[in-house]
């Protein structure tokens, strides 16, 4: 049997935690493990129950959001989904350079969050469609105020791009295109009129052969070496 994966809920509204709760509790491989209503009672609830995956808020009193996240990638304590009703700047570049490994807003939908879950669990990074662009614009412009993490997190030279450009498949560039305009699997699979599985592999494949970590680096290898169409 597999093992669910654990999630700590962080935000100062009782009744968001619990809107939360109610979503990831129906799913089988899901378990909420605790809830906090700060960032400082947050890591004492991890050094009671371990969790796998944080969903943080940053507006909170006594330790807000981003400081937790630092604190909790830091020591290794698990991984972090910052959520926040805000669509500021500075609240994803912020989480982004403190090690969040997601982005969402609380306007998502149900779905997109259990996603978020799932696939920061297994290692991916994930972001809002609206978070992704604004890291590419941060990144293709470097601007001066980018953050110096995230510039060095960002892939590839132009020559490593002319290399790996002609082993992605047609299809594969099409997959990529999409990525970069802030699409899910989901999204991607409907526009392109494929399974979802057939995406993901996709993007496993086109992660491999551009080198990247995750899904937001493959985006800015993508703007950044002229393999999207507004890149």
């Amino acid at each position: 049997m597999t093992t669910a994966i654990r999630v700590l809920l962080v935000d100062d509204h009782a009744l968001v935690r619990s809107g939360f709760a109610m979503v990831l509790s129906v799913e089988d491989d899901i378990e909420v493990v605790g809830q906090a209503a700060d960032g400082r009672a947050a890591l004492a609830v991890l050094a009671e129950h371990p969790a796998d995956v944080v969903l943080m808020d940053v507006q909170m009193p006594v330790l807000d959001g981003i400081a937790a996240t630092r604190e909790i990638v830091a020591a290794g304590l698990a991984k972090v989904i910052i959520l926040t009703t805000f669509d500021r700047d500075d609240y994803l570049f912020d989480g982004l350079a403190a090690g969040a490994s997601g982005f969402l807003l609380k306007n998502a939908d149900p779905s997109d969050l259990v996603e978020a879950v799932r696939a920061v669990a297994d290692g991916h990074a994930l972001l809002a469609p609206e978070a992704t662009l604004k890291v590419i614009a941060r990144l293709t412009q470097a601007s001066p105020g980018a953050s110096q993490d995230l510039v060095a997190a960002s892939p590839a030279t132009p020559a490593i791009a002319r290399a790996v450009a002609p082993r992605l498949t047609p299809r594969e560039l099409e997959v990529l295109e999409l990525l970069a305009d802030g699409l899910s699997n989901a999204e991607i699979a409907a526009r392109l009129f494929l399974g979802e599985a057939t995406v993901k592999t996709h993007v496993s494949n086109i992660l491999a052969k551009t080198a990247s970590r995750d899904r937001v680096q493959a985006v800015i290898y993508a703007y950044r070496n002229g393999l999207h169409p507004r890149g």
